[in-house]
């Protein structure tokens, strides 16, 4: 047996010996896919393990995410920092080998996977990425930015709706520097895919603009080298290469759904082991495997090392280039905050026009924004006028036009942040942020600092109705872990909330007015706090608060000057962003929201549950309760309660229940 298809063994009993240890895990693709990943590491992949961030190098993204331990088996084998004690530990607490692969916490894998689909418009988006810095960087004879994305999927992320999204965007654009590997086992968990995919694939890659390619047997090591030669050939379009593999492959249970979700079990562990002439101790390798693979990895560095030289030769003919480039993967930006401009804000306006506005001036000041909406442009005011657009022709332009694929727009954008050297948005209406939840969940726990602008925001939809007028979407996405969501009252809170986006570690929603807001005196940088007293009241302690978001600050500021005829001091706290609120000093939320005032009015044109905490037990909340209305917006928030005048009332009402 020649040390390469040693090689393809010790992944696959590597990977069934780790998922039987653990009794748990997805043995099935890791037996029948091993031959595509040895393939692409040992041939194909640019790569150096002692430096898995090389910016230049070339991206495996495993979207079929179950199959982990073909990832971890590789990236052990060709020698990444993860040991011999991982592997034995998979799916436990406190190793680099979880249940299904994370970015960040595993060297190597390059995104989180395992949502099925997700990988494949990841992959899309870390090609755009690639696209689009080559177009920017390279000059003739100084490919600084070369390199392909490699992704492998199965039946599973071909029958997710992500997947058609993505992969006709990417048709669309011409990533020929693309390459999906399609594990085509016809098995799923319940069993033969004929029972839910009989769908010609090949023909609705071809019509998706795709070259497609086919390997009729994945175990043949050679027609699969030949097959991706023809597709790194092929640089005009993306290209799938359908293999077709034995799921379980070299186990009494190949073919069989029995495999894919669950250990072999001892006695067919050791089966597979006689099956594929398999002899070494558990968890060990032959030495000639560890040889080869050893002698691949040092070429991997080899190869960034010519790189690192042609980087300073380009530097030496470039450097204004150079230094450019550098700018962008570094992540540097200018002093947002202290850059008075993009706080000058005179006339009322909707937040979706003032963030615009802020948007523009962002990209005369950061080159590497890039980013677009889902056919909603106009709509979602999220074009830079001095951008050009990306497309399948023109790949150094910023302005993306992501089609009516919400979904895919949020994991395409994903993979370009993940990708490195950009600051990447997407924008579509607020009540579609349903369509992209799962994806901006990952980009949360990814830490993607991707920028959602989602406009069109509460029932100031007005006319278009309920269907389009989000009630519970800011409380869904709050509930998200490490997503920031600002709702800002005016232009200056916008500009806030593009500054905290752009320097975080976060994804951040920009959820934006279609109605005109006022312009306050007193709001601005406060804003990166979360909460702020936007107007006081006369007295030390007030007599109530009112607290809210967005547009329904201007009620409460309202309320504040009728109450004051009333005999009632109030204080209105403007509460654009909950989640970076909540990260400030008891002391500072304190002096904002004083414990001993228990009056308390909090509006929102959304559901009332973000606010209990604050409201108290004496506080009163006007909130939505029902979907929305089709009609005039000004006449749906008279009839959902959202006035000074209801304000007023429900400032009263706690002060009664205060009082007793």
């Amino acid at each position: 047996m020649d040390v390469r298809q040693q090689t393809v063994n010790a992944i696959r009993i590597l990977s069934a010996e780790a998922i039987q240890k653990a009794n748990s895990g997805h043995p099935g693709l890791p037996l029948g896919s091993a031959p595509i990943g040895y393939t692409i590491f040992a041939d194909f992949l640019k790569f150096n393990p002692k430096d898995p961030k090389w910016n230049d190098r070339d991206r495996f993204v495993l979207s079929a995410g179950h199959g982990s331990m073909l990832d971890y088996s590789l990236l052990y084998l060709f020698g990444y920092d993860i040991s011999k004690e991982d592997l034995m530990n998979f799916r436990q607490l406190g190793y680099k080998t979880p249940g299904h692969p994370e970015y960040g916490h595993t060297p190597g894998v390059e995104t989180t996977t395992g949502p099925l689909g997700q990988g494949i418009a990841n992959a899309v988006g870390m090609a755009v990425a690639e696209a689009h810095l080559a177009a920017t960087f390279n000059r003739e004879g100084f490919p600084i930015v070369d390199h392909y994305t490699y992704v492998l999927c199965g039946d599973g992320c071909l029958e997710e709706g992500i997947s058609y999204e993505a992969c006709s965007f990417a048709g669309t654009h011409k990533l020929g520097k693309l390459i999906l590997f399609y594990d085509d086992n016809d098995i799923t968990i319940e069993g033969d895919t004929d029972i839910t995919f009989k769908e010609d694939v090949a023909m609705r890659f071809k019509a998706q603009g795709w070259q497609v390619l086919k390997v009729d047997d994945a175990n043949d090591l050679d027609l699969l080298r030949r097959t991706i030669r023809k597709a790194k050939a092929d640089t005009e379009h993306p290209s799938v290469i359908i293999c077709k593999t034995v799921i379980g492959y070299g186990s009494p249970l190949a073919g069989s759904h029995e495999c894919h979700g669950s250990p072999l079990g001892a006695e067919n562990l050791q089966k597979t082991k006689e099956n594929l002439g398999w002899t070494c101790a558990p968890f060990e390798i032959p030495e000639e495997v560890a040889e080869h693979c050893g002698a691949i990895a040092r070429k991997g560095a080899s190869r960034q090392g010519k790189w690192k030289k042609l980087f300073k030769e380009y530097e030496a003919a470039y450097p204004d280039l150079a230094a450019k480039y550098r700018q962008y993967m570094s992540g540097e930006l200018p002093d947002l905050k202290n850059d008075a401009e993009l706080f000058e804000f005179a006339k009322p306006d909707a937040t979706r026009n003032t963030s615009f506005t802020v948007l523009n001036k962002l990209a005369d000041r950061i080159p590497c924004l890039i980013g677009g909406s889902a056919d909603l442009a106009p709509s979602n005011k999220s074009n830079m006028k001095k951008r050009g657009s990306f497309s399948a022709d023109d790949k150094s332009g910023s302005n993306m036009h992501f089609g009516i694929r919400e979904h895919a727009m949020a994991a395409i954008t994903n993979g370009m942040q993940l990708h490195g050297g950009l600051k990447c948005y997407c924008a579509t209406f607020f009540i579609f942020s349903d369509y992209m939840k799962h994806a901006m969940r990952l980009s949360a726990l990814m830490h993607q600092p991707v920028t959602y602008i989602l406009t069109h925001d509460s029932i100031g939809v007005g006319e278009d109705g309920p269907t389009h007028e989000p009630v519970e979407q800011l409380i869904a996405l709050r509930s998200i872990p490490n997503m920031k969501v600002y709702r800002p009252a005016d232009g200056k809170e916008t500009t806030a909330a593009w500054i905290s986006a752009l320097t975080g570690n976060a994804p951040t929603c920009l959820v934006l007015t279609r109605q005109n807001l006022p312009q306050y005196e007193n709001s601005g940088l406060e804003a990166l706090k979360g909460g702020y007293i936007l107007a006081d009241s006369d007295k030390k302690v007030p007599d109530v608060l009112l607290i809210a978001s967005g547009s329904e600050v201007e009620q409460c500021m309202q309320a504040k000057d009728i109450l004051k005829t009333k005999g009632v001091d109030a204080r209105v706290v403007s509460m654009p962003c909950i989640e970076e609120f909540e990260k400030q000093p008891q002391a500072y939320k304190d002096s904002v929201l004083p414990p001993e005032v228990k009056a308390r009015v909090c509006v929102e044109a959304a559901s009332p549950y973000s606010w209990y905490k604050y409201a108290g037990d004496y506080g009163e909340i006007i909130g939505m309760t029902t979907f929305g209305a089709s009609g005039p917006a000004n006449k749906l928030f008279e009839m959902f309660g959202f006035t000074a005048d209801n304000v007023v009332e429900k400032a009263f009402r706690s002060l009664n229940k205060l009082n007793g």
